[in-house]
């Protein structure tokens, strides 16, 4: 599939110009749902004593991802999960039941989105040597999995997402994913999705069995420190056109499963150089919020697109690790005006 991908993008690029190629695309994929005007949402480490879903209408979103963690160490094939000594409320069973009821209260569509972290490394790297060390890892994945698979159907969550970021197993190991795929389908009825990295959505071998393709939209596009919002809209051409392309070849709507940019200088660079040199560069708000017109005017135009989730949020301002100035939330900045402005939209 990898090279009839790539044969394929060849042959749109050789044949149309920069500026033509996603024009010609325009009418392959459609849909009459609306867009998805999304927040992953930041789990909380108590209990709610304020709603934060007002907060959520008032950026004209309509949809939060909500995300508990389990964590893999590495070179231990292994998922811990619910331990609570170490796990917040907010990502705890009934944290995640009680935002869940709260979001649909508000007329708030949610997507469940379990992640797995891995201390010190990459969930996209994560790789074992053994048969026996897969296996155990994949029982364990698909327990935590099942836990959140359960809540989904039993609270009719709108949206599940199966996996984050996992490279190196998506393609080792893609019988399991079709096995717990079938899986969430016989206890779960909304829609399914994976949230792909950047650089890795080509390469997953079932979105033919999901709902849409997930897509983590972390595309390095300018290492400048302010570009501005013409020189994005030029700069997300490239890959633009191999998602127009791509949604095309697997005839299926494109979801943002994540996306969003630090207000710091260089935020529309590689994300995970940002973060690394976060404490030496400076807060820049106008980089973000333009960083963010560019994506959202880009995307909005494409029929192929159904919207995504910004990458993130912190309900009640809760949850953060000590610089919401410079992280990814566009609460209090620029941004959040922004991203009303083309939420309205929507």
């Amino acid at each position: 599939m990898m090279l009839r991908y790539l044969c394929f993008l060849l042959i749109i690029f050789a044949q149309t110009p920069c500026n033509q190629g996603v024009k010609s695309l325009k009418t392959i994929v459609t849909t009459s749902e609306p867009r998805m005007k999304g927040l992953n949402f930041v789990a909380v480490p108590d209990a709610y004593t304020q709603n934060p879903m007002p907060a959520v209408k008032a950026i004209a979103a309509d949809w939060i991802a909500l995300i508990p963690y389990g964590f893999t160490r590495l070179d231990e094939a292994a998922v811990h999960y619910n331990t609570h000594d170490w796990q917040w409320w907010g990502e705890r069973p009934e944290g995640i039941k009680k935002t869940i009821e709260l979001a649909h209260e508000a007329d708030i569509h949610v997507m469940l989105k379990p992640q797995i972290y891995i201390p010190n490394g990459f969930t996209g790297n994560l790789d074992f040597k053994t048969d026996a060390e897969w296996l155990a890892w994949e029982a364990d994945y698909e327990r935590f999995m099942m836990l959140f698979a359960n809540i989904a159907a039993a609270q009719q969550v709108e949206m599940f997402c199966i996996g984050t970021e996992f490279k190196v197993s998506v393609q080792k190991r893609p019988q399991f994913w079709r096995n717990l795929i079938a899986k969430i389908r016989n206890i779960y009825s909304g829609k399914l999705t994976y949230a792909s990295n950047w650089d890795e959505y080509a390469s997953v071998p079932f979105w033919d069995i999901l709902d849409y393709v997930g897509v983590n939209a972390y595309f390095p596009l300018l290492k400048d420190k302010e570009p501005s919002i013409t020189a994005l809209q030029t700069a997300w051409q490239k890959p633009l056109e191999a998602l127009a392309a791509y949604a095309k070849m697997q005839q299926k709507q494109i979801i943002f499963t994540e996306y969003g940019y630090m207000s710091l200088d260089e935020c529309a660079s590689a994300s995970w150089e940002v973060e690394a040199k976060k404490d030496n560069l400076a807060i820049n708000e106008t980089a973000q919020a333009n960083a963010l017109d560019a994506l959202l005017a880009t995307f909005a135009a494409q029929p192929w697109w159904q919207g995504g989730f910004v990458w993130k949020w912190f309900p009640n301002m809760q949850g953060h690790e000590g610089y919401p100035e410079k992280d990814y939330t566009p609460q209090g900045k620029k941004a959040a005006t922004t991203v009303k402005k083309y939420y309205e939209k929507m």
